[in-house]
């Protein structure tokens, strides 16, 4: 009798396992570039304004 239970257990647990499926996307991948490039000018603004205080330092 407990063959029998353990038996019906193990093949309940048996058709529980879950499966991976790996398929590949059917709509192309798509990367968004997007970027804004403001560094160079800030930091030209930032020299300027580190020149503009070195030149004039009575303004703080």
């Amino acid at each position: 009798m407990r063959i029998v239970i353990f038996t019906c257990l193990l093949l309940q647990v048996a058709a529980c396992t879950p499966t991976v499926q790996v398929n590949a996307p059917k709509e192309p991948i798509t990367i968004n570039l997007n970027v804004k490039i403001e560094h160079e000018i800030r930091v030209k603004v930032d020299k300027e304004l580190d020149q503009l205080f070195a030149d004039d330092s009575e303004l703080f």
